[in-house]
């Protein structure tokens, strides 16, 4: 599709930029390790590369951005980087809030929250609430956060549904399994991006990447900056999504701007 032009000057086509973007931040530990650090500093010096993206995101125009933090199986770590982990999240809550809510950024954070201590909830809840009018970039934090949870979560959702009579169960389709996952108001991940040098989802929003672009970056996440960000972004404006379709037909519908997930 072209960009409307003047007479007499050529059309520059559009570089698509991606609805939602997904980050697993990896990488934080062993940037830490190299340099002789524990392995908290490089959460710490992580929180910097969060900011760029965010705010390359916003100067972009993406709808939607959602960073994993912490998984439901990162419990599993040593109990001094789990309680780092935890003071970190509450000290960017406060430390970062206020500067999102500036710069019309809705915050939301996704995942069984009441495990955490009883201030972060709270801390979580009033960051929410702050933002919540915002009109700005969607930024969702994955924490204590799974993919199979997500589901789980959906799925005995749907039995209580057609046990109180409110959901016939042959009614029951992909559609409605995903009006019950964690952000049923946002279009999935378009582009899914994992830093570190890993190859694997790591239970991260497995139901909503099934059609996402994987971008795998060999930079750890406290050097992932606004130009390896772009350089993930430049991969997925080369893509061509076909969504079960062939070429040919994606093209066609782009020519009539009726291309869509199908």
């Amino acid at each position: 599709m072209e960009t409307a032009t003047s007479p007499g000057v050529i059309a520059v086509p559009e570089t698509p930029v991606p609805e939602h973007v997904a980050i697993i931040m990896d990488g934080n530990g062993r940037w830490a390790k190299r340099r002789g650090k524990p392995r908290t500093a490089g959460h710490r010096e992580g929180v910097k590369s969060v900011r760029a993206v965010v705010e390359e995101s916003v100067r972009r125009g993406i709808g939607t951005l959602t960073l994993f933090a912490f998984s439901s199986e990162n419990w599993r770590r040593p109990p001094s980087e789990v309680n780092i982990l935890m003071e970190l999240f509450m000290s960017a809550l406060r430390g970062e809030v206020r500067r999102l809510h500036q710069h019309d950024v809705r915050l939301r954070v996704i995942g069984e929250r009441t495990a955490f201590p009883e201030r972060l909830q709270q801390r979580i809840a009033e960051a929410e609430q702050l933002t919540a009018d915002n009109n700005g970039l969607n930024l969702q934090v994955a924490a204590n956060y799974g993919g199979r949870w997500d589901i789980i979560r959906a799925a005995r959702q749907l039995v209580a549904d057609v046990q109180a009579g409110v959901l016939d169960p042959a009614s029951i389709d992909e559609s409605a399994l995903s009006e019950r996952l964690s952000f049923p108001d946002l279009p999935e991940p378009d582009l899914f991006i994992r830093t570190g040098g890993e190859q694997r989802l790591s239970n991260f929003m497995l139901w909503q990447s099934a059609y996402s672009e994987l971008f795998f970056s060999p930079v750890l996440w406290p050097d992932f900056d606004a130009s390896a960000f772009a350089e993930a972004l430049d991969f997925y404006a080369g893509r061509q999504r076909r969504f079960g379709r062939t070429g040919e037909q994606v093209e066609a519908l782009s020519a009539v701007g009726r291309y869509g997930r199908g």
